[in-house]
């Protein structure tokens, strides 16, 4: 079975359809079933579009080769969109389905089949999308036969990603009140990995020597601060220089990946979430690690609602499932539980997202985010920013934009000495106690963008 190349056919040969048959592919319409030939079910075309590519895979060593500008894609199938799954006339069929590389750049296929109930054949494949970004839209012609026209993507910036690199300085500054009592402050320090480097510019604590610790669980870097009882406010400002690289699926450097798959404090795993995930992966026939995943990302991307009501903000995967609402902590903590109940390690992070749109001034709160493990890789997701702005929500599915800087990664961290309220569920906001109780003290962050450096490596 050959495919064919995606630049040389402009013309659709058995395309002469009527207007109603307009082809969006996987945007806002697609062609309409002919009920002349109703045998053919949606629930067909999946099967034969999935036992192409099963076949495709079996003879080229797992991948499902595309050509593609002048390469060759080795893809593996991460979904069928059933909702565009299509009968175009007698023998005549289209499937849109998403296939993502090893980097996790996602590409929307467009097949084209001929054949009956069983023996369906792909006459035609094109990649109509890289990463949510279409190439392609489709015209009808005067003599009712159909073209595609190369779409003009206006940049992703406006919709909140900086793609590539980015370059600020990143202010963390924490106003603590007059304290009747001793009082102690655990702050969060960013550390550099393959993906963000750190340089520290400027480090103010009022006088107060810091201690460094780490977080026993994962290692996380963090400043104590034991503060005397004082009768006038005091600012602790932690300023840095950060470079930050846009994130795609990266190989694991960590040799535990197990400890993943167990429940935390306001992550369970199994329980009744079994039977939830179970119904969930037997709808959408997911049965690999990355078809899991990205239809348990679609279904809380359809299913949660981002609002900040009741419980929301506390990272409790059981509120978000029962109020199914909630901030990124508990889009991303549902998320966690249901890819640990699926067998499949997932892992939580939490830091700060900077607006793409200006250069400089505040940000609005922290940002968290989750990353999956499957093929030998952790493959970010964002779902809440998928929710947010559907158009990004294939982006989200396999990387995390460059406009970030994350201060933490985890649940449940140790420091030594502990906080007396137990371990912090997740550490973006300093934890302040005066005389072993928690108390309450204000947080802002701040950017300013830099040009950015050409040739950025990670670190």
């Amino acid at each position: 079975m050959l495919l064919s190349a995606p630049h040389i056919r402009i013309f659709m040969r058995f395309l002469l359809l009527p207007i109603v048959l307009l082809l969006h592919a996987c945007t806002t319409s697609t062609p309409e079933n002919d009920t002349s030939k109703a045998a053919v079910t949606v629930a067909d075309i999946d099967a034969g579009i999935r036992a192409y590519i099963d076949e495709v895979k079996l003879q080229e060593g797992g991948v499902f080769p595309v050509p593609f500008e002048g390469d060759t894609l080795l893809l593996k199938l991460v979904r069928v969109h059933t909702e565009y799954l299509s009968n175009l006339g007698p023998g005549r069929h289209f499937a849109c389905v998403d296939l993502v590389d090893a980097s996790g750049d996602v590409y929307d296929v467009d097949f084209f089949l001929e054949g009956e109930v069983g023996s369906m054949k792909v006459t035609e494949t094109t990649v109509h999308k890289t990463n949510g970004k279409p190439l392609y839209s489709w015209q009808q012609l005067k003599d009712k036969t159909w073209t595609r026209v190369a779409t003009e993507e206006s940049s992703r910036r406006l919709l909140g990603v900086v793609e590539g690199e980015d370059h600020f300085t990143f202010t963390y500054s924490v106003r603590i009140p007059p304290t009747t009592g001793n009082g102690r402050l655990w702050i969060p320090i960013p550390q550099g990995d393959g993906f963000q480097t750190i340089d520290v510019l400027e480090v103010n604590t009022a006088n107060i020597a810091p201690k460094y610790v780490n977080d026993q669980r994962f290692g996380n870097r963090i400043m104590v601060l034991d503060l005397p009882r004082a009768a006038i406010e005091r600012e602790i400002a932690l300023k840095y220089q950060v470079h930050r690289l846009e994130k795609p699926a990266y190989e694991n450097v960590e040799p535990d990946v197990a400890r993943y798959l167990e429940p935390e404090g306001m992550i369970p795993v199994g329980g009744e979430f079994t039977a939830l995930v179970d119904s969930i992966l037997a709808a959408r026939n997911a049965d690999t690690h990355l078809m899991k995943a990205r239809a348990l990302y679609d279904h809380i991307i359809d299913n949660l609602r981002y609002a900040k009501a009741g419980k929301y903000g506390t990272g409790d995967a059981q509120f978000a499932c029962d109020a199914k609402s909630g901030n990124c902590t508990e889009f991303h903590s549902l998320f966690i539980s249901m890819a640990r109940t699926a067998g499949i390690p997932a892992r939580f992070a939490i830091g700060a997202a900077l607006p793409s749109e200006r250069d400089e001034g505040g940000i609005d709160g922290y940002h968290c985010w989750a990353e999956f493990f499957a093929d030998g890789k952790w493959w970010p997701v964002d779902i809440s920013e998928g929710n947010k702005y559907t158009a990004l929500a294939t982006y989200y599915f396999g990387h995390h934009p460059a406009n970030r800087i994350e201060f933490s990664r985890g649940r449940d961290l140790l420091p030594e000495p502990m906080p007396a309220n137990g371990a912090i569920p997740f550490f973006a906001y300093p934890v302040f106690e005066v005389e072993n109780k928690p108390a309450y003290v204000a947080t802002q962050f701040s950017y300013e963008r830099h040009r950015p450096v050409s040739g950025l490596q990670p670190n």
